[in-house]
């Protein structure tokens, strides 16, 4: 039964094991970096606010100018205008070391902005209480507002995660490799409908358990 519905999945197995832990290879380095440096940048666009502890309205401007500028480029334009620096940083423009770069910088505005909201929506009475009680700034950003913003920035996280299994996927279309690549080069120009069905399944079930764990250590941390 399973070798007339899926011939060629049971043909290609081992390529598909190869390029999902391709897929895992490059969403956790790009998730690692680019969750790193998004919450940097979240944070510096929170506290040079108006309001915000270190008030600095051209740093803020120029920043959030740059964050609007890299989300509005669609990412395989992003790709495609990378290309040149990739190659000069990693030696390559494809394969996974191809793929991280344009994934590290087309996730990192998408994180920053997710993470700000979720800084956001730390309660300003909680600053304003520990300011007036004369604690330092620094302190306040990384024992107060960091550590208040806890369950929201993980579930930024979360949802950025799962849009760099997206993105990976979309690299892979343009010889990223990893899951995306083996779906284009064997489902879709090969004509194998089995393989592209297994994939997708692949890529909803890694997902939705993503969001499932995302959601319980956030609850928990919540409680």
């Amino acid at each position: 039964m399973i070798e007339r519905f899926f011939p060629n999945v049971l043909e290609y197995g081992n390529d598909m094991i190869i390029a999902f832990k391709e897929t895992v290879i490059m969403v956790l380095i790009a998730g690692a970096i680019g969750l790193f440096t998004g919450l940097i940048l979240a944070v510096i666009l929170v506290i040079t606010r108006d309001d915000g502890l270190y008030h600095n309205n051209a740093l803020h401007r120029i920043l959030e100018t740059i964050i609007n500028i890299f989300r509005s480029i669609p990412f395989v334009i992003l790709v495609a205008l990378l290309v040149s620096f990739t190659r000069f940083l990693m030696g390559t423009s494809i394969g996974i070391r191809g793929a991280i770069v344009p994934m590290v910088i087309g996730i990192v505005p998408f994180i920053s902005r997710l993470a700000e909201q979720a800084l956001l929506e730390v309660d300003s009475g909680v600053i304003e209480a520990a300011r007036a009680m004369g604690i330092s700034k620094r302190y306040i950003v990384f024992h107060i507002l960091i550590p208040e913003a806890r369950p929201g920035l993980i579930r930024s996280f979360i949802t950025s995660t799962i849009s760099l299994i997206g993105l990976s996927t979309m690299a892979g279309t343009v010889g990223g490799g990893g899951i995306g690549s083996f779906a284009v080069r064997y489902g879709y120009s090969r004509y194998m409908n089995d393989i592209t069905l297994v994939t997708v399944v692949i890529l909803v079930l890694s997902v939705n358990i993503i969001q499932s764990l995302g959601n319980r250590a956030a609850n928990k941390i919540t409680h």
